[in-house]
């Protein structure tokens, strides 16, 4: 069994030098009550596995990626999924997606392309601690 097939549901992908983007996931887990969620950097061989599988191989590190069910959502489709995910009032933003994707993504693009500016870049991929290493995909 391939490590697409292993990891193919509740997958977030994420740019692992972004301080805003290990921040997110680093808030997902303290929410994430039941585990469902697992985490990969797109700088990862992993990451990187699920791009090519998916055909996401053009995408920047600015591209937040969910698999969800064997399904593939970005930017800002992956946020609102994964919030609905969440469960609990976070799911009450998944009514954002009745907005136009392009309109949605518009939002989204002008985020990460001042995130670095906004709240820095790491020197090396965000390092889980001990306690949710089980949490990321080797």
């Amino acid at each position: 069994m391939s490590d697409i097939e292993t990891y193919q549901n509740h997958i977030i992908l994420f740019d692992g030098f972004c301080n805003f983007c290990s921040g997110i996931v680093k808030y997902i887990i303290k929410h994430d009550k039941k585990g469902k969620f697992k985490f990969a950097s797109l700088q990862s061989k992993l990451g990187e596995n699920y791009l090519n599988h998916f055909e996401l191989t053009n995408s920047s590190p600015d591209t937040f990626v969910y698999v969800r069910n064997n399904e593939v959502y970005i930017k800002s489709s992956a946020a609102l999924y994964v919030l609905k995910d969440l469960g609990g009032c976070f799911k009450l933003f998944f009514v954002c997606i009745i907005f136009p994707k392009f309109f949605r993504d518009f939002f989204y693009n002008l985020i990460a392309k001042y995130r670095y500016k906004l709240w820095g870049k790491k020197d090396v991929c965000m390092i889980p601690d001990e306690s949710v290493i089980e949490r990321f995909t080797k």
